[in-house]
């Protein structure tokens, strides 16, 4: 029996970061049942709106390498053009776009205008968030036109899927979650006090993770503020922040420097390549994500693929994949008192509660693994209207 034809349109390798990691892993879990072709992007952010380094990415080792084909430009209206003929041209039996920014609203709204006469119940739009995290009126105008012609969506948490209603205009919304990102763990044994030698860390202390990318909705800030307290109760206590600035890194390290936080800080400013990423995680005791909003998170994701159990603020669709006092401690978000308590709620349970087992059970449980049949019943959907 011929398979249905799956046409994903989004970042995928030679990008680096979360959404082409995303993209990837739906390619690697749909590609047995379906014959799946992704159209990626040649450009993605014009580089004087992306904060960052470079969009592409450095490793040595290659995570997910999907094949793809490089034709989507974000920014040229004559390019949009070009791509609606091909996706046309596909004649797929479903057309998935991953959604993430505003920013790609005039792009993926116009190809979606452009197509729609083909694809007539056959556009999902995948949201991995709706808005941005930093949303002003101007990123609804353009999720709004980015969404408009979509047929059906797919949530990756119950908070998005709230966000989404008031843009679905009663198009179903369907749900899963992000995937166990699993692809950083190895069969390389990283000695964990490695990295602790390195940083002039004692190897008996508690090892706090902040990993990924700073933005100020991350809440980098409260968790640095909170660490005076977290050192004068838990001396033995040491926080190593590795990611990207995005933000102006004085902000942060300002910071440090007021509280006199550098013994028990370690702040390394750059982008992690794959296969660094074991020896962060492995050296830590737990992760913190202290944000200010989220919608889910893939270092949350990456956290348990390594086991480890997390510190995290109870906004939106961060908190509902963390079990509180089992796959790590659920706090109350913009608090430095609610960071403190929360680290010693997770002090007092490390020796009695295991983490481990039951993030292996959640991580077994994880519904991205029914992404195949769910496309399958969107496809039945489609053609029964």
């Amino acid at each position: 029996m011929e398979k249905k034809k799956i046409l994903i349109i989004g970042p995928a390798y030679p990008y680096r970061g979360g959404n082409s990691l995303f993209v990837a892993q739906t390619y690697e879990i749909l590609k047995n049942d379906f014959d799946v072709k992704i159209f990626n992007f040649k450009l993605l952010y014009p580089s004087l709106l992306f904060p960052g380094t470079t969009q592409f990415d450095k490793s040595e080792k290659i995570v997910y390498k999907p094949p793809n084909e490089r034709i989507l430009n974000s920014i040229n209206p004559f390019n949009w053009f070009a791509v609606a003929k091909r996706i046309k041209q596909e004649n797929a039996d479903l057309v998935v776009f991953d959604w993430w920014h505003p920013f790609f609203g005039p792009a993926l709204g116009t190809i979606t205008r452009l197509i729609k006469s083909k694809y007539k119940n056959k556009i999902l739009f995948i949201t991995e968030n709706v808005v941005s995290h930093e949303a002003n009126r101007i990123d609804k105008v353009l999720t709004r036109y980015g969404l408009k012609e979509a047929s059906m969506f797919l949530a990756l948490s119950k908070q998005v899927e709230k966000e989404l209603r008031q843009f679905a205009k009663g198009r179903k919304i369907y749900r899963s979650v992000l995937p166990s990102y699993d692809c950083y763990t190895t069969d390389e044994t990283f000695d964990k006090n490695e990295l602790r030698d390195e940083l002039n860390i004692k190897r008996n202390a508690t090892v706090l993770l902040f990993f990924g990318y700073v933005r100020k909705y991350k809440g980098l800030d409260i968790l640095l503020e909170a660490m005076p307290e977290i050192i004068r109760i838990h001396p033995d206590t040491y926080l190593i922040v590795v990611g990207e600035f995005y933000d102006k890194p004085e902000t942060y390290t300002s910071i440090v420097e007021k509280n006199k936080l550098n013994s028990n800080v370690k702040i390394l400013n750059r982008f992690v390549p794959n296969e660094e990423v074991a020896k962060y995680y492995n050296a830590a005791d737990a992760v913190v994500l202290p944000y200010k909003s989220a919608t889910q998170s893939a270092v949350l994701n990456v956290a348990y693929s390594f086991k480890k159990p997390v510190i995290v603020t109870n906004v939106e669709g961060l908190a509902e994949f963390v079990e509180d006092g089992k796959t790590g401690v659920i706090v109350n978000p913009d608090s430095v008192d609610e960071i403190v308590k929360g680290y010693g709620k997770f002090l007092e349970l490390k020796d009695s509660v295991d983490f481990k087992t039951h993030i292996e059970k959640r991580n077994k449980e994880n519904s991205f693994e029914n992404l195949p049949a769910l496309i399958k019943e969107m496809l039945n959907e489609a053609e029964s209207n």
